[in-house]
């Protein structure tokens, strides 16, 4: 075995200093579409009134900018089933946010964005989330039976379709990482949800004294079908996965359909809790 590893390496070496020919490729190129981050999380205990929505462009991926925030819009969220209005005011950095947003359970909302004299929409309704009644840690829930996870406990509501975004992210990292969840399976039921970063993680798997961030969303059935999705294209194509195209989300352009938007307008009730392993 040690003999044929030594062969493939020679191999590859040889090839590695015998090509030297330059090889250019041809990198498909996209139109520039504006994209909208619009998700207006309120956290139970708070009032909810602070929001803001990110606008930019999107870029080329070998683009020496990749930061293109857009500057010259309108943004107004409508409550439609009380028909009050929120103007979000223009930052000059790409933000746009109100201080005064009004959030309402299962009231639904209209989103309105002015840009290049194109008018895009996108409607979506505030969905609540149940609590979470406690959080453990332990080594039996996972794929490794040997590796610590955080486990989050709730009661999912009875008699209804719930969907659950959850956020994981260890203090002091950059990175965090999303689950989605619904109740088909576990409706009415007490349900822990486990958690853990194995040792081919980039950050590292937990241990003791480690502290994780969770926080859990409750999301609407069209966010959870488009961010299913999303999830499975950024861990990749698999064998028989379908090959990765453009994600459409809820933001429609009423003036010309052909330049559509990316992103989403979200609207969602959060609850957050830390644990810390011992």
């Amino acid at each position: 075995m040690k003999s044929y590893i030594k062969l493939i390496t020679l191999f590859a070496i040889s090839i590695f200093f015998s090509c030297e020919d330059v090889i250019d490729l041809e990198v498909q190129t996209a139109p520039e579409r504006l994209t909208i981050e619009a998700s207006l999380d309120w956290e139970k205990g708070t009032s909810g009134n602070n929001q803001t929505i990110k606008l930019s462009t999107s870029s080329a991926y070998f683009a020496e900018n990749q930061d293109n925030p857009v500057t010259n819009a309108t943004v107004k969220v409508t409550n439609t089933n009380t028909l009050e209005e929120f103007i979000f005011t223009n930052e000059n950095n790409g933000n746009y946010s109100t201080d005064s947003f009004n959030p309402i359970v299962n009231n639904t909302y209209d989103l309105e964005i002015v840009y290049n004299n194109e008018t895009y929409t996108a409607t979506e309704s505030l969905k609540p989330v149940t609590d979470i009644t406690r959080v453990e840690q332990s080594t039996d829930k996972g794929f490794d039976d040997e590796i610590l996870e955080v486990n989050v406990f709730f009661n999912d509501p009875e008699d209804e379709e719930n969907y659950y975004l959850f956020k994981y992210k260890e203090s002091g990292d950059l990175l965090f990482e999303l689950e989605d969840a619904d109740d088909e399976f576990i409706n009415g039921n007490e349900v822990g949800w486990w958690y853990e970063k194995d040792e081919d993680d980039e950050q590292g798997e937990f241990t003791v004294g480690d502290q994780v961030e969770v926080e859990m969303y409750g999301i609407s059935k069209a966010y959870f079908n488009y961010i299913r999705t999303l999830i499975e294209q950024s861990e990749g194509v698999g064998l028989f996965s379908a090959t990765p195209v453009a994600l459409k989300g809820n933001c429609i352009n009423q003036t010309n359909s052909e330049n559509y938007a990316h992103g989403f307008f979200r609207l969602t009730q959060v609850v957050k809790t830390k644990y810390t392993f011992e």
